[in-house]
C-alpha cells in the first residue's frame, strides 16, 4: 500500500494545475518529454528518472477514468482503480455486493482496503478474505477488474521513424525490445500485448500502448501525410527556369523548375515523401523561396541595371486600382 512518502503529485510533475484541461496536460507533457528524453540526455540518470515520472504522470492524468480516481483517492488511487470501486457519487454495487456500494461508511481508503483484503469484519456485512479458495462473489468482483492497459510515449528522430528502428525500453524492473515499423508519425500508437502493468485482481497483464513523438527536423515538416520543405531560388532561376538538386528522405533528386515561378509557389515530387504502412510513399511538397543576393559583382550589377532599364514588366500594375 502506498504511503505519504510514496505519493507523487502528478500535476506538479507535469507543471500544471489540478484544473488543467486535457489539451494543457498534453502540451505540458510533450514539452517536458522532449526536454528529459534519454536520447537527448545520454548518461543522465536524473533526466531518466524525470522522464519515467513524466510518463507515469501523463498515463494517469491524461486518462479521464484514472484521473478521476487519482483526484478522488490521492495516494490510494491505484488500489481504487484495481479494485473497480465506483466513484463516490455513483450508486453501482461492486460484484453484486452491498458492502462497497457506499464508500462514506469508511473513515478513509485504508479502512476500505483493509476490509476488502480481509483485515476486519463489520457487523451485518459480507466478509472477504484472501485465500486460495475464494468465494464466488469475490471471483465475480475479480472478473470486473481486468489488468489495466499502460500508456507511454517514445520520441524518435525523423530518420528512426522513416526507416524503422528497434528500441530498448525500461518498464519498471523489466527491459523489453520494441520494433518500431518504418513510417511511424507523431501520434502513431503501437500495441505491445501483455507488457502493461499487472492488476492484483487479474493474472494476465494488460497491454502497453506506445505513442510516437517525433523530434523536429530542420528541413522536413509534415502537412497531413505529405512532407514539405522550402528550397531557395535565385531571381534569374525563377525567371528563366532551372534544374536543381532537392533533398528527400532517402537522397537528393533532380527537380525541374519551370520559368516564371513566384516566391511561395509549390512544386510536387510524387512518391518522395513519407512511408506508409502499405509500403507506398506520400509526396514531397517543395515550396520555392526566391532569395536576392545582398552583394553583387560588377558584372551582376551591370546586368541587373540593364534588365531594370529595359524591362516592361510591372508586377504592381494591379495595385493602381486598389481603393477603400
Amino acid at each position: 500500500m502506498a504511503t505519504a512518502t510514496d505519493f507523487k503529485d502528478y500535476y506538479t510533475i507535469l507543471g500544471v494545475s489540478k484544473t488543467a484541461t486535457a489539451e494543457e496536460i498534453k502540451r505540458a507533457y510533450h514539452k517536458l518529454a522532449r526536454k528529459y528524453h534519454p536520447d537527448v540526455n545520454p548518461g543522465n540518470p536524473e533526466a531518466e528518472d524525470k522522464f519515467k515520472d513524466l510518463n507515469e504522470a501523463n498515463e494517469v492524468v491524461s486518462n479521464p477514468e484514472t484521473r478521476e480516481k487519482y483526484d478522488q483517492f490521492g495516494q490510494h488511487w491505484k488500489q481504487a482503480a484495481a479494485s473497480g470501486f465506483p466513484p463516490r457519487e455513483t450508486n453501482a454495487n461492486a460484484a453484486g455486493s452491498d458492502q462497497y456500494s457506499n464508500f462514506d461508511q469508511y473513515s478513509n481508503f485504508d479502512d476500505f482496503i483493509n476490509d476488502l483484503m480481509g483485515g476486519r469484519t463489520r457487523s451485518g456485512q459480507t466478509h472477504y478474505r484472501t485465500s486460495t479458495q475464494q468465494p464466488d462473489d469475490f471471483a465475480g468482483f475479480r472478473s470486473q477488474a481486468p489488468a489495466p492497459d499502460t500508456e507511454a510515449a517514445i520520441a524518435l528522430s525523423f530518420s528512426e521513424a522513416f526507416h524503422g528502428v528497434q528500441k530498448r525500453l525500461q518498464l519498471d524492473d523489466e527491459t523489453i525490445n520494441v520494433r518500431i515499423p518504418a513510417g511511424a508519425k507523431s501520434g502513431s500508437r503501437i500495441r505491445i500485448k501483455g507488457k502493461g502493468r499487472a492488476s492484483p485482481f487479474s493474472q494476465p497483464r494488460g497491454d502497453l500502448y506506445l505513442t510516437i513523438e517525433l523530434f523536429p527536423h530542420p528541413f522536413f515538416k509534415f502537412s497531413g501525410d505529405n512532407l514539405t520543405c522550402e528550397v531557395p531560388l535565385r531571381p534569374d532561376e525563377a525567371v528563366l527556369g532551372t534544374q536543381m538538386q532537392v533533398p528527400t528522405p532517402d537522397g537528393a533528386v533532380t527537380m525541374t523548375v519551370p520559368k516564371g515561378v513566384n516566391s511561395g509557389q509549390s512544386l510536387r515530387l510524387r512518391g518522395k515523401g513519407w512511408k506508409l504502412p502499405s509500403g507506398d510513399r506520400t509526396d514531397l511538397i517543395v515550396k520555392l523561396q526566391i532569395v536576392s543576393p545582398k552583394e553583387l559583382s560588377e558584372i551582376e550589377q551591370d546586368c541587373y541595371e540593364k534588365i531594370k532599364a529595359s524591362s516592361s514588366f510591372n508586377p504592381r500594375s494591379t495595385l493602381e486600382e486598389v481603393t477603400l
